[in-house]
């Protein structure tokens, strides 16, 4: 084969060519020699000499197309009259003609790409319609398409969307159906305009077959759905709902294009699902309150395709999360309460979070529907005027795990509760309450060595920290600083104290410096007191250390928090107490006297009469101390020296006068050597008092808290609308509380009197005054 032009004769060569392209065309036997001998001849009428022929060739093969296509449509319409199945002689025939045109294609590449390819439209002319798309010239193999569906599918279109639309009724019914004749037909409605490469080239498709697929599927289901709620109840209904949408679904896998199967599930589920909501509604309710998973599970991958429909289940959910929050928590008593609230509530949120993943798939919106119930529950009130106590009970126990208990309890238990307790947490909307009681709290664990672990005291302020912000446990953090410096200071006093050689009075003396501004130790709880004489040199000396180690800091003894311990020789037994500063005050007195009257010891002390009297009550009912009216019983004694760490006695009340006479118990026995008096407390009292101190502390700190970023918000935006202002205010204390409009107008108010704010002429706004 020469490839230099040459003089040809066009009608001999097309004859040949023709000859050939009625085998290539009909997939019948052409020999390497003539395909190549044919090949060339396209090429040499393409390039001949004077002049090419490239246009009477592609007119030529057009009209070849269309005669053969012509005479297909002609034999399957004459076979289809002669009983045989249209579908099936339609897809044999499509078979042939779809590879034969390939092959054409093939043979004409030479034209296709030297001539063709150069005359087609760009993408640009295509999507703005600069051109007409139908005076391109395609190439041959988008020919041989273009003319199939003009000249077959159009023409045929009615009789085989009809036919098509019956084997889907068919197989919907169980029916067999040639699902390889199916899938053709329906192919070649879509691979006739495939070449075009644009999606809204599949019109063929959708015009003729998926449109009034679609509308005969609209209403086969129409049909069941009547026919499934005649015959079943809701859970019935809905299995089998599911069964047909699953099967409708792989169907429409198996034989549709890919862009109709999220149609065909919206025809479906609109049909059995969106048009019956009413019915399925009613009874969410019954099925949420049993907590039958499997309905559930039915419920919401039927609802969930459908948008709205799935909000009326969502808010079921919430309902029913809500109530059950509720019952777990309300009436609860005893001394353990905050650990039963606790526990309870991680309990039900368990329970709930597993039935999300289990019935719901995790799905956002009910896991919002936890939240929100959650949200409700932990932060409710009885009474809107009383402070919601949930703050104080999670802090109340957070304490009980970090406090040291006769309860064997591992680090890793501790910290996994204290891992799920900050799940309770992040819903309380008073933080600031939590973070009061809690600091208060952890200050008497590290004051009176009461941390099960300093790791897992870390550990909490550190998730704490995780969910808040370091701002919010900067304090927490520094009362830990407070106590590893003590330990350092205690080091470098006692250097000190061989240095200038100044003795302690032969006793063990350990002191913690903390810092006013960190620890939630309220000083006007001290009450006066005089300091026993043994102790005056060791204080003594230690403020002297202090005062040249810094300047310009004062010291403050918090002696109602300090503890000691003391040997007891007085009887047949020597005893190790432990015991606040007051109750050794008062005993040291005992050392050169065995009685002392109630004024005397008041005298000595200098403690008020009311705190008094309760120490003095508490030896005399641990038999350490005795009045002459009271008869000795050493079985209390035993009783009382063995009350478990941490709890808090309400010691009787004795009638003590001025002149009443104490003495010491010589015959003083307990079955332990080693054992605690425990601090006066009178239990609930005491624990309102700090509850209402608390709120109120809280309650200045909110003000101040407010007030400082009203004051932050308007030095940046110098003027602002009232309502905007408010937002702003509230959107900032979040975080830390939910803050009511009424408080924050307040703040607003007492900074126009302090002058950091005004109001403008218009009233509903305020500027900042520099």
């Amino acid at each position: 084969m020469t490839l230099r032009p040459v003089e040809v004769d066009f009608n001999e060569s097309w004859n040949r060519l023709r000859s050939t392209l009625e085998s290539v065309i009909l997939l019948n036997n052409v020999n390497k020699k003539e395909w190549n001998e044919r090949f060339s001849d396209v090429y040499k009428m393409c390039v001949a000499k004077p002049n090419p022929y490239p246009e009477e060739l592609y007119e030529e093969t057009k009209k070849f197309i269309i005669t053969h296509v012509q005479k297909l449509h002609s034999q399957i319409c004459l076979r289809v009259q002669m009983g045989d199945n249209l579908l099936v002689n339609y897809y044999q025939e499509w078979l042939v003609y779809r590879d034969g045109i390939q092959f054409m294609d093939k043979l004409y590449m030479y034209l296709n790409n030297q001539h063709l390819k150069k005359m087609k439209l760009g993408d640009s002319e295509l999507n703005y319609g600069y051109a007409d798309t139908e005076d391109q010239k395609l190439e041959i193999g988008e020919l041989g398409l273009s003319y199939w569906r003009k000249y077959m599918i159009e023409r045929l279109s009615d009789d085989l969307v009809n036919l098509l639309l019956q084997a889907f009724e068919n197989d919907r019914l169980g029916n067999p159906t040639n699902e390889s004749v199916v899938q053709g037909v329906i192919e070649s409605f879509v691979m006739v305009e495939a070449y075009k490469k644009k999606e809204k080239d599949l019109n063929l498709y959708r015009e003729i077959f998926e449109t009034p697929f679609l509308e005969a599927t609209r209403k086969y289901y129409s049909r069941e759905a009547s026919k499934l709620l005649a015959q079943y109840d809701c859970s019935q209904y809905m299995e089998k709902v599911l069964q047909r949408l699953d099967s409708e679904i792989l169907r429409s896998r198996k034989y549709l294009h890919v862009s109709s199967h999220s149609k065909v599930s919206e025809v479906c589920e609109e049909e059995m699902v969106a048009k019956h909501l009413d019915f399925l509604h009613a009874e969410c309710q019954r099925m949420v309150v049993s907590e039958s998973r499997k309905d559930l599970h039915n419920m919401f991958k039927l609802l969930k395709p459908i948008g709205p429909g799935i909000q009326h289940l969502v808010s079921e959910v919430q309902k029913h999360f809500t109530k059950i929050g509720l019952d777990a928590i309300s009436n609860l008593s005893g001394d353990n309460i905050a650990n039963s609230f606790v526990e309870n509530l991680l309990e039900v949120y368990r329970k709930q979070r597993d039935l999300i993943n289990d019935v719901f798939n995790s799905d956002q919106q009910f896991i919002g529907a936890l939240d929100k119930a959650c949200s409700y529950v932990i932060n409710y009130r009885v009474n809107s005027k009383v402070p919601c106590r949930s703050a104080e009970l999670l802090a109340r126990y957070c304490d009980s795990l970090l406090k040291k208990t006769s309860k064997s309890v591992n680090e890793f238990e501790i910290d996994e509760k204290l891992r799920r307790s900050i799940t309770i947490f992040k819903y309380i909307d008073d933080k600031d309450v939590f973070q009061k009681f809690y600091a208060k709290m952890l200050a008497k664990r590290l004051i009176h060595c009461q941390s099960v672990s300093m790791d897992s005291e870390e550990s909490m302020i550190n998730k704490l920290k995780q969910a808040c912000g370091h701002e919010f446990t900067s304090k927490l953090h520094r009362m830990f600083t407070d106590i590893k410096i003590s330990n350092d200071l205690n080091d470098s006093f006692s250097e000190w104290c061989k240095k200038e050689k100044q003795g302690l009075g032969g006793i063990n003396f350990n002191i913690f410096v903390l810092q006013a501004g960190a620890w939630p130790l309220a000083q006007n709880l001290s009450s006066p007191f005089s300091m026993p004489h043994i102790l005056e040199k060791s204080c003594c000396n230690f403020e002297t250390f202090y005062n040249k180690t810094y300047h310009g800091r004062k010291l403050t003894f918090l002696h109602h928090l300090s503890t000691c311990e003391v040997k007891i020789c007085f009887s047949k037994k020597t005893y190790l107490a432990s015991m606040s500063t007051y109750y050794m005050a008062i005993l040291l007195l005992f050392e050169n006297t065995d009685q002392l009257s109630f004024k005397e010891i008041q005298m000595s002390t200098n403690l008020t009469e009311d705190l008094l009297s309760k120490h003095l009550s508490m030896l005399i009912d641990m038999k350490i101390l005795t009045l002459d009216s009271v008869l000795l019983d050493n079985s209390t004694v035993n009783k009382s020296s063995s009350n478990e760490e941490g709890s808090s006695p309400t010691p009787m009340k004795y009638n003590l006068e001025p002149e009443t006479q104490l003495n010491l118990n010589l015959n003083f026995v307990s079955k332990r050597t080693r054992f605690k008096i425990l601090a006066v407390n009178q239990k609930e009292v005491t624990q309102h008092q700090e509850v209402e101190q608390t709120h109120s502390s809280v309650d200045e700190d909110r003000k101040l808290f407010l007030q400082a970023a009203v004051v932050r918000i308007m030095k940046a935006r110098k003027a602002m609308k009232h309502n905007q202002l408010i937002q702003e205010v509230i959107d900032q204390a979040k975080n830390r509380f939910a803050p009511s409009i009424p408080m924050v107008k307040k703040c607003i108010e007492a900074l126009i009197e302090k002058q950091y704010l005004e109001r403008t002429s218009s009233q509903d706004e305020y500027s900042y005054i520099a």
